[in-house]
């Protein structure tokens, strides 16, 4: 299978998953808003944050060797190797992470609502762990469909099963509870048929070295990032009050998942394509596929984070509880750049540094935004309040941006799509002229107005410019239907 047609096929494999996750995400958002009190939902995203940390720096190294190295074996001892030296690590990790958790949460002075909800979202890591390695199997192995009914079908459960405990009146841990069991309910469905593709193989201790020296800077790089992500909520308990932490996370929630699903469906295809260009074509087949992918993340990603900020009043309105949804409307727009800026580092320019195998200049580029953020957030927040935390993640995003792309010369420097995001801004910038001048007519009516004719005027304009060669790909889809009618 070509590097293109790989990213091609997991662009529209990937697509329901995406849809999928997108929609999980905005009910987690109305109905978690909803059915739990501001102190609630302010100390759920505090567990969250703590929870996503702690994964993050324990697991995610085996992660992301499975997904890197998959594609590097050339025979069966060389696969069972792989494979036994990951699973078997895992486990072994397990069994230290759990004991240890377990007398943390005890040992933390938490109030018994956050202390509960923490516990649930480290309960569910090790689960979460197991899963996440299969899926990143079959992506690196462009199984799109078994990938993408994993993600849907925790996506899915985990909701339901979340919101099922907060009717209950489990409170804060609800959301936490769900994303524990329903990876649960998935192991017995992936987890056999992985183990068994170790049989035969042995733990190579050598294999480990290198995939902790690969995989420990990105893992640490990506706790740079959470920590990048997060350090504004424990700053906003600390100056001010859970609910501020809840306002500001309902709005990060709404702004960066709707963009975050974007970059995950489109990163998951690009990133095995990608490997499979460089492994297999060398550096210029990398970098015509690599153009390709970061014109299509700017032709999608841009219009969406200036959609975003274009409709923050009347979808706070109609998304976000009463309680929360004034100060949600407020840093919608700056929480949009951010998700772009980190979207486009994350799935794209930071990419580099994993296909030159250099992931320590990851780790020093994710450093400076994070400490930027850290010295904003002290600065601004008790200034600004939540909309001082808002600008702090906005400009240190733009700051790892310059960071990224200066450090990544150091290792493998993906190519600006400088044209497609000129025209794309054009267009983008034509959408924003013309919603802003729509009238002001609140909640869902007005949502679905602005973002109709958001979408038609972007359209229209990127179509007129060709942003991103839309025009040239959609000739060249109208042709194929012709033939494959003929």
């Amino acid at each position: 299978m070509s590097e293109k047609r790989m990213f091609w096929r997991g662009v529209w494999g990937y697509l329901p998953a995406q849809i999928v996750q997108g929609v999980v995400g905005f009910l987690t958002i109305v109905v978690f808003t909803r059915l739990l009190s501001p102190d609630d939902f302010g100390h759920y995203a505090l567990a969250f944050s703590v929870t996503t940390l702690v994964h993050t720096a324990t697991f995610t190294w085996l992660e992301a060797s499975m997904a890197r190295f998959w594609a590097a074996e050339r025979t069966p001892e060389g696969l069972a190797a792989h494979f036994a030296s990951l699973y078997r690590t895992s486990f072994a990790l397990i069994a230290v992470f759990i004991p240890v958790a377990a007398v943390a949460v005890w040992l933390l002075p938490l109030t018994p609502g956050l202390k509960l909800a923490v516990a649930f979202g480290l309960a569910g890591a090790p689960v979460r762990n197991l899963a996440k390695l299969a899926q990143e199997r079959y992506r690196a192995a462009g199984e799109v469909s078994r990938a993408a009914a994993v993600d849907m079908g925790v996506a899915i459960l985990g909701f339901l099963v979340g919101a099922g405990f907060a009717l209950a009146g489990a409170g804060a841990a609800s959301p936490l509870v769900g994303l524990a069991i329903a990876p649960l309910f998935a192991l017995p469905f992936i987890l056999p048929g992985e183990v068994r593709q170790s049989k035969g193989g042995t733990v190579d201790r050598e294999r480990l070295k290198a995939y902790a020296a690969y995989g420990y800077p990105i893992a640490a790089s990506l706790t740079l990032a959470v920590v990048l992500a997060s350090t504004d909520r424990f700053l906003l308990a600390a100056f001010m009050d859970a609910a501020a932490v809840g306002a500001y996370h309902a709005s990060y929630s709404l702004a960066n998942r709707t963009l975050d699903v974007m970059f995950i469906w489109l990163g998951a295809a690009g990133a095995p394509a990608m490997v499979m260009a460089l492994e297999r074509g060398g550096r210029e087949a990398l970098r015509q596929t690599a153009l390709e992918q970061g014109s299509t993340l700017i032709l999608i990603g841009l219009p969406a984070a200036v959609g975003l900020a274009l409709v923050a009043r009347p979808m706070a309105e109609l998304m976000i509880g009463e309680n929360l949804r004034a100060a949600a409307a407020l840093v919608t727009p700056w929480i949009a750049a951010s998700a772009f800026l980190s979207g486009m580092i994350a799935y794209y320019f930071g990419f580099g540094f994993t296909l030159g195998k250099k992931t320590a200049l990851l780790l020093v580029t994710m450093a400076i935004p994070a400490v930027s953020n850290v010295v904003l957030n002290l600065i601004l927040i008790p200034r600004l309040g939540v909309v001082g935390a808002a600008v702090s993640t906005a400009a240190s995003f733009a700051i790892g941006l310059v960071a990224c792309l200066v450090i990544s010369r150091r290792a493998i420097a993906l190519p600006i799509p400088w044209e497609s995001l000129i025209r794309c801004g054009l267009a983008a910038g034509a959408m924003a002229l013309v919603v802003v001048r729509l009238p002001p007519l609140g909640g869902f009516v007005e949502l679905l107005v602005d973002a109709g004719v958001g979408a038609l005027v972007y359209a229209a304009a990127a179509l007129t410019l060709n942003a991103a060669g839309v025009r040239d790909v959609l000739k060249r889809l109208i042709a194929s239907g012709r033939s494959v009618a003929a």
